[in-house]
């Protein structure tokens, strides 16, 4: 990566590459879980999405004109091993090769994402992240991909959200695999956690390049004055905020946890970084559980008197500030903003982005100020895409995707961002 404050966009490939069916690419568990019936609330699927494995050399020039200094995507683990195991698909790596050296050609540093959530179809046929073999899959898929890229890439990234991941996929079922386990879905959390220590050595064996993870962080509002109050959002705090990222700088778990933990596991998972990712989009209100035979500690409280995205999102950009120095004082690491942004249907004239970007953007500047090591923000995303369980609903991007023709249209945003970077690198 280079030296300076990293300017970037993020995407993911689940949500803008397309292409499901080619080139010997496997399914996916989003494969699976968006064609089901009910769990996308327009139903609709990333069969298509933004067509960018197609159409990667225009979202390239796209970047590269917004004269962002990285781009952070992910590999889809499927399109490289199609069934999560053995040899690599030459079409799936080449693909690849052929995004980092455009990227390059056009002064853009690659940022990898190995892991953002679409685990081939057959490791979930065997068990997904609850079989421990998974960490160890993946870690050979890392070394794959590191042989092949790793003379290029700026920064690694393991592991986008393993919260979400466990959370919204194990726990509740909103995303794929769409189980609903409550907290008997913490095993997914151990062994996304061991499969990101062991994928730091096959790493470390392949570049040189800073590897980190990127954590969805959340800080607490705790809503009421009672010691239950307080009780509720540590253990919200401890779930959310120190469960991923705790262990990974040698202090193992939090207290109260149940997770199938093996000699030397927590060794391989405390495998040194260069940084921590940090994703944050808003802060979460909790107090005591209303019903405490509920099966939650705590209860989520809507957050009042703040803007909202179109997610109902509190836009708090204090709470950035105050999630960076936080991080900075508990675990010492440099930190990148691996991703920042928010859902506004409007466009071309998305004034609500641009307000939301200055606010955060702004944050960052505050908490550089203040002594925290901040290296780079990534806005999500570069282009509206699929959003998850929200289908083409929810817009993200700084450039509109017609989703019918795939006409890309820069947003004012866009326009905006360009002119910040270029008036404060």
């Amino acid at each position: 990566m280079r030296d300076g404050f990293v300017w970037g966009v993020s995407t993911a490939s689940y949500q803008i590459e397309g292409a499901v069916d080619e080139d010997g690419r496997g399914r996916s568990i989003w494969d699976t879980f968006a064609h089901e019936p009910g769990r996308v609330v327009t139903g609709e699927t990333g069969d298509v999405a933004c067509d960018h494995y197609h159409r990667y050399a225009e979202d390239v020039d796209l970047i590269a004109n917004l004269g962002v200094d990285a781009y952070r995507f992910s590999v889809a683990w499927p399109r490289v091993q199609p069934d999560g195991k053995g040899p690599a698909n030459e079409a799936g790596l080449a693909f690849y090769d052929r995004l980092v050296d455009t990227l390059l050609a056009k002064g853009v540093d690659p940022v990898v994402t190995l892991f953002h959530w679409d685990l081939p179809q057959a490791l979930q046929d065997d068990g997904g992240w609850f079989n421990r073999d998974t960490a160890y899959r993946f870690a050979e898929y890392a070394d794959l991909v590191a042989a092949r890229l790793g003379d290029r890439v700026g920064m690694w990234i393991t592991l986008n959200e393993p919260f979400v991941h466990t959370v919204f996929g194990h726990a509740f079922g909103v995303h794929a695999p769409g189980q609903t386990l409550m907290f008997d879905a913490l095993p997914t959390a151990h062994h996304q956690l061991l499969g990101h220590g062991l994928a730091v050595a096959a790493l470390r064996g392949r570049t040189s390049a800073p590897v980190t993870l990127a954590n969805n962080y959340s800080p607490v509002v705790v809503l009421g004055d009672t010691e239950a109050d307080h009780r509720a959002g540590a253990a919200y705090d401890a779930l959310h905020n120190r469960l991923f990222t705790d262990p990974l700088t040698g202090r193992g778990y939090p207290e109260g946890f149940d997770l199938p933990v093996r000699d030397g596991d927590l060794e391989i998972i405390a495998a040194p970084l260069d940084a921590l990712g940090v994703n944050y989009y808003n802060p979460t209100g909790v107090r005591a559980p209303g019903d405490p035979d509920g099966g939650l500690p705590f209860d989520i409280v809507a957050l009042e008197g703040y803007p909202v995205t179109d997610f109902d999102w509190p836009v708090v950009p204090e709470g950035l500030r105050q999630l960076l120095g936080r991080l900075h004082a508990d675990y010492g690491l440099p930190m990148y903003v691996t991703e920042s942004g928010c859902a506004y249907a409007e466009s071309p004239n998305d004034q609500r982005r641009i307000d939301y970007l200055a606010g955060h953007i702004g944050a960052v500047s505050a908490a550089r100020s203040q002594g925290v090591d901040v290296r780079g923000y990534f806005v999500w995303s570069i282009l509206d895409n699929f959003e998850w369980a929200e289908g083409y609903s929810k817009r993200f991007g700084l450039v509109h995707v017609d989703f019918t023709t795939l006409v890309r249209t820069p947003k004012a945003s866009y326009a905006w961002l360009r002119e910040h970077i270029a008036a404060h690198r």
